[in-house]
């Protein structure tokens, strides 16, 4: 269920939905929301989604409806239209009147136009070579103004910090989970080691060897070899190791 949007959308108001979003898809999925959710008039609902390029290909990553989302997989299936135009160019691409357009011919064709009218796409600010958009609908013709225009990219300039952000705390993350695994690893490791050279009174370089090679002849990896030594003796403190043999 989406979160009450009824914060300001400055950087602060951004920046707190980073704070209290669990992972950077759930970032962006809040944002497609509120963005629709702040563009939108009376009478004139926005529909809104977050395209992210991976691996050289566009995806939607977030949405606030399956209207967004649809009219996205249109573009992506023709390789055109305004979204991938504001990607390529890295600049807003806006169509007042889809029928009047004259670029996109075959997405153009493939677009219901009593669904969809206007369109308007802005880039997020690219870092690291990483790219996104942010797609607004609408089923009216001239959906966005001047005002609403600036509106919209001064909203994609705000997310674009924002989602900086997330990204780095998703990293930070990643690397703390990393790091806290390889720890839980190495005492793993270390606890198994002991036992053997308790068990056969040997050093500790002679006990990682008996686990190395016990680890390539079994075909599994080092930390699954070691519990499993550990499991043993915490069982049995009387079972001696069988690896050396």
């Amino acid at each position: 269920m989406a979160k009450e949007h009824s914060r300001e959308t400055g950087s602060e108001g951004l920046n707190e939905l980073v704070l209290t979003s669990s992972h950077v898809e759930e970032f962006l999925q809040e944002l497609a929301v509120l963005a629709a959710d702040q563009l939108s008039l009376p009478g004139h609902d926005v529909s809104c989604s977050v395209t992210l390029v991976r691996q050289k290909r566009p995806a939607t990553v977030a949405s606030s409806d399956a209207r967004a989302r649809a009219m996205d997989e249109i573009q992506y299936h023709f390789n055109e239209g305004p979204c991938l135009s504001a990607l390529g160019e890295e600049t807003t691409v806006y169509v007042a009147d889809l029928e009047s357009e004259q670029r996109w011919r075959d997405y153009l064709h493939a677009v219901d136009k009593r669904e969809l009218r206007s369109v308007l796409a802005v880039p997020f600010q690219p870092e690291g070579g990483a790219k996104a958009a942010l797609n607004l609908y609408s089923d009216q013709p001239n959906g966005f103004q001047g005002e609403a225009i600036e509106k919209a990219e001064q909203f994609a300039w705000q997310a674009s910090r924002s989602l900086r952000l997330a990204l780095r705390i998703a990293q930070l993350t990643d690397s703390r989970n990393d790091l806290t695994a390889a720890m839980e690893s190495r005492t793993v490791i270390d606890l198994a080691a002991g036992a053997i050279m308790g068990q056969n009174h040997c050093s500790q370089e002679t006990a990682m060897t008996i686990l190395k090679r016990a680890s390539s002849s079994r075909n599994l990896k080092l930390r699954e070899v070691a519990a499993t030594v550990v499991a043993s003796v915490s069982q049995d403190a009387s079972v001696s190791t069988h690896f050396d043999a």
